[in-house]
């Protein structure tokens, strides 16, 4: 076949691809998506832990928000309130699963599943336009999309849903920036702006990463353009559009995560943290030999580089540390691309550059001088596992895996002479062999600590095995092109086969659908509980009461289970927390296990006044209050509602109304006092705690703490109580500050009889306005995309300066 190479100024001469061969690309490779896809639900099984645990209750909450009416920008079933409009695991602001949640609002695990899966398609699809403008072999093109779809990170890590989401989307914008810079067309441009919208409206570091790929790949197309500076002047005006529409496109949400993480538990992370997020250079073995450390047994007893086998500590696990891509694959990177010489071709620089990179990146504390990248190239810092850049090596790898393929097919077996390699020809073949070499013996050597040589072994043999009998058949069969051709098929067929055999439904991403029974069919002890819980709250809601709950120890999508069962859980599972309902209350990153529960002290017990302040009146665990660690304050007072096997609740009959109306005030630091051993005394029925810097909007004269407390008089109702919005009938004797215990954060407006008012800083975390005399109606909204909120985000991240970092943790009782 022949060769077409686009150039800086357009294609040099036009793919010769038939469109019977287009579209035959296209359909094996939607076959191979369908094939896959459907092991999932033939087996019963789900895509497990983040996908259930955060991203599907999440997903839950969304479509019945906008069921009913609403867009969830605010989440109050999510630690005590959740800015959900400035979290990028909301999944808010992308733009299929608002449609799918509009759509489907109570979608089944599986349902969710495959539109999950069905994000890897643009992608996976773009590799056939990517590789015919080249002139590559359409079976190359074939290969590159399952390596996509089914290699790598790509299944190891289906859990981390909106990481698929960004990854999914990176060849499809690859494609339409090379046809925009190469056409000049703006059309091109417009839609590459959108599908790179789209790849970076998860603000993660897949996002940030294939990112800055792109912007590499715009720079080395200007680089390598004859005359760069004309070439570049020619384009200036489309990619200032292009940066323009996809800045408009991302402005709003990416304001609105950066304005959350400066006051969350991560705003940046130092290098140490960094470092344990750190691919093991060990890990690399699995490029080679899939199952080597155990990776895919269902007995997950994974003997590979892990937390309790590296001396350094590290957080990676078997599914971020796993990067096969198939036999087939690996066999032809070692004997075509490194021995052959075929990865270093100009045709294919970029992408080994790419790879390298991203190698480089992910393993971080193992690369020289990668504390230097992390601490100086801005938005390194705001993520703590480098190697997420493991999805990027298998796009190198995907990339790899098709142009070879596309090699063989053109251009037959490698030649080893000094036409074809130069003086490099005897040091390649040394090269790949070395790296043989020392996959197996890194493999071997964990083998050995964990006692698992003979499965190692046995992994190992099949695996050389199975390349060395594709060695012969495709060495006896590459005399003609029309032979090539049809081997290229076989071996892109065997592939897909191997990719969805192992990795489809496999043990690093599925799990029984009826381990998340709390979203389909609870067990009876634990529907009885959850409806007994539920009526109560109902009732005591229809009184104007809003007790809130805390879910803890119950295992898996309990943790969140919440968002689904629309209960106000003071916990729950999200890495993003605000730093200072982490300080004050201590709840940590996830619910699963009691023993990660902290009591600061400024919450004590379940029985202290920040908890009675929080509304905190029902405690649901999986065991019997007297069996919780020995860290845990004893529930004396507690009344047990319901019990019975994995589920027990308590009722602690010491929350105080949501809202009340304070007639003194008292100032203080908000910041200081949460560090303190104690909180203020005050009266929390006619005093609050109002932050110093709210003192200032205060227009009404207030006695001091401890006056006479017999003259003014003051009542709150709540008359409604939306995701959004709660709305309040208060009547006054005098000026007052109305105190709502709901959360404060940026982006709630507060108005009184129509009238904006400013919102205090009240009792430490929560909200308060200011009131006259008489009958008011106050409503608050949460409304985090106007204008006036956006504006004063991007104004504090422009004039902060620097702080030391810190991630906020509960200061533990002495």
């Amino acid at each position: 076949m022949q060769t077409s190479i686009s150039g800086p100024d357009g294609p040099l001469s036009q793919p010769v691809w038939s469109q019977r061969q287009t579209l035959t690309a296209f359909a094996l490779i939607l076959a191979a998506w369908a094939i896959a896809v459907s092991i999932w639900p033939l087996t019963g099984s789900v895509v497990p832990w983040d996908s259930k645990n955060q991203f599907y209750p999440t997903l839950r909450y969304l479509g019945t928000a906008l069921a009913s009416g609403e867009l969830p920008l605010w989440n109050p079933y999510h630690f005590g309130g959740h800015p959900s409009a400035a979290d990028p695991q909301s999944l808010l602001f992308t733009p299929t699963m608002l449609f799918f949640g509009w759509l489907v609002p109570e979608p089944s695990m599986q349902a969710f599943d495959v539109v999950v899966f069905a994000h890897f398609l643009p992608g996976a699809l773009a590799f056939v336009p990517l590789f015919r403008r080249r002139g590559w072999h359409p079976a190359g093109a074939v290969a590159a999309a399952l390596v996509f779809m089914l290699g790598g990170s790509a299944t190891a890590r289906l859990q981390h849903t909106g990481m698929i989401f960004s990854y999914g989307f990176f060849p499809l914008a690859f494609w339409l920036l090379e046809e925009a810079m190469d056409r000049r067309s703006y059309r091109y441009g417009v839609l590459f702006a959108l599908s790179a919208a789209m790849m970076v409206i998860g603000r993660d570091q897949v996002a940030f990463l294939c990112a800055l790929t792109l912007i590499a790949l715009a720079a080395q197309r200007i680089w390598c353009a004859p005359q760069p500076l004309a070439y570049f002047k020619s384009r200036l005006g489309l990619l200032l559009s292009m940066g323009l529409i996809g800045g408009a496109l991302l402005a709003v949400p990416v304001i609105l995560t950066m304005q959350f993480l400066a006051t969350s538990t991560r705003p940046s992370f130092g290098f140490g943290v960094a470092a344990m997020g750190s691919l093991p250079p060990e890990s690399l073995a699995t490029i080679l030999f899939g199952n080597v450390f155990g990776s895919l047994r269902w007995t997950y007893d994974y003997w590979g580089p892990d937390w309790h086998s590296l001396s350094e500590g590290t957080w990676t696990d078997r599914a971020t540390n796993y990067l096969f891509v198939g036999t087939i694959p690996a066999l032809l990177l070692l004997w075509h691309g490194v021995a052959g010489g075929r990865l270093f071709a100009r045709e294919f620089r970029f992408f080994l550059v790419l790879g390298l990179i991203a190698l480089f990146y992910a393993l971080g504390r193992y690369t020289p001088g990668f504390e230097v990248i992390f601490d100086h190239l801005p938005g390194v810092n705001l993520y703590r596992r480098p190697a997420d850049a493991t999805f990027v090596i298998n796009i190198a790898l995907a990339f790899a895996a098709g142009y070879l393929v596309h090699r063989y097919a053109t251009d037959g077996l490698p030649r080893w002479n000094r036409a074809s390699l130069g003086p490099l020809r005897a040091m390649l073949p040394l090269l790949a062999l070395g790296l043989l070499v020392a996959a197996v013996a890194s493999a071997l050597v964990f083998a050995i600590r964990g006692g698992h040589v003979s499965s190692a072994l046995t992994e190992i043999g099949i695996g050389l095995a199975a390349a060395m009998l594709a060695m012969i058949a495709i060495a006896k069969t590459s005399a003609t092109a029309q032979w090539r051709g049809a081997v290229a098929m076989v071996l892109v067929t065997l592939t897909g086969a191997e990719l969805i055999g192992r990795h489809a439904a496999s043990a690093l991403n599925a799990e029984p659908a009826e381990r998340y029974t709390v979203y389909t069919k609870l067990p009876p002890e634990q529907l009885q509980g959850i409806q007994i819980l539920k009526r109560e709250l109902a009732e005591r809601n229809a009184r104007g009461e809003y007790p809130r709950v805390e879910i803890l120890g119950l295992k898996g999508a309990w943790q969140n289970a919440s968002m689904v069962l629309g209960i106000e859980d003071i916990i729950g599972y999200n890495p993003l927390r605000l730093a200072d309902y982490e300080r004050a209350i201590g709840p940590g990153e996830n619910a699963e296990d009691p023993n990660l529960r902290r009591f600061p002290t400024s919450f004590r017990g379940y029985e202290c006044e920040l908890a009675s302040l929080l509304g905190l009146d029902y405690i649901v665990l999986d065991r019997p209050a007297r069996q919780l660690p020995r860290h845990f304050p004893r529930l004396t007072d507690a009344e047990v509602v319901y019990g019975t096997g994995r589920m027990w609740i308590y009722r602690l009959n010491t929350s105080v109304p949501r809202a009340y109306v304070a007639h003194h005030v008292t100032p203080v630091d908000s910041e200081a006092v949460l560090g303190q051993e104690e909180l203020p005394e005050f009266n929390r029925e006619t005093e609050a705690l109002i932050d110093e810097d709210g003192m200032r909007m205060l227009k009404g004269a207030y006695a001091p703490a401890g006056a006479d407390q017999s003259k003014a008089k003051g009542t709150a109702r709540i008359i409604a109580y939306q995701r959004n919005s709660v709305t309040l009938e208060v009547e006054s004797s005098d000026n007052g500050v109305l105190v709502l215990h709901d959360i404060d954060y940026p982006g709630w407006e507060a108005w009184v009889d129509g009238e904006r008012r400013p919102i205090l800083r009240a009792n430490l975390l929560f909200r308060g306005v200011e009131i006259g005399p008489g009958k008011h109606r106050v409503e608050f909204h949460f409304r985090p995309m106007s204008f006036e909120n956006l504006v004063a985000a991007a104004s504090n991240l422009v004039k902060s300066e620097e702080k030391p970092i810190r991630t906020a943790i509960a200061s533990p009782l002495q």
